[in-house]
């Protein structure tokens, strides 16, 4: 089943059960689905990886979002924003744990020849290609730190 009937399946569950966080989160992704659909002017089907980045964006900006409510103390504002993330976050492919992000950067490494910090960038490219949608950036950012210092 492609993600936009993954979508409306779980927004008509989310209408019957009357989850209103859960539909706010679904109607966002509908809503940043059909944007980038329309944003060539034809209603073309956009591919698997601009889904999963689409996707990504919406959980980090969810994320990022509580992370400033929580900072002032305002978890009333936070919650919400975390349970919308964890929702959007179903659809998205099973993150990899550090130990496995870790092995793909040491691959790249190796087969790159990269060495230091210059070649960071390209190392970054190379595992952020690779993990589309299965790792944070930040994550696979500090791991690619940390090998190449």
């Amino acid at each position: 089943m492609s993600l936009q009937e993954d979508l409306m399946t779980a927004m008509k569950a989310a209408m019957k059960s009357k989850d209103q966080e859960a539909l706010a989160a679904l109607r966002a992704v509908k809503s940043e689905i059909l944007l980038a659909q329309t944003e060539t002017g034809s209603k073309e089907e956009i591919t698997e990886e601009q889904e999963i980045k689409i996707l990504s964006k919406l959980v980090k900006q969810r994320k990022d979002s509580a992370a400033i409510y929580t900072e002032q103390n305002r978890n009333d504002l936070a919650e919400p924003e975390l349970a919308q993330a964890e929702i959007i976050s179903q659809f998205l492919p099973a993150q990899l744990s550090e130990a496995e992000i870790e092995k793909v950067v040491s691959e790249t490494i190796a087969s790159t020849g990269a060495e230091g910090m210059k070649d960071m960038g390209k190392v970054m490219g190379i595992v952020n290609q690779k993990l589309a949608g299965q790792a944070d950036g930040k994550t696979i950012s500090n791991i690619v730190k940390s090998k190449l210092s």
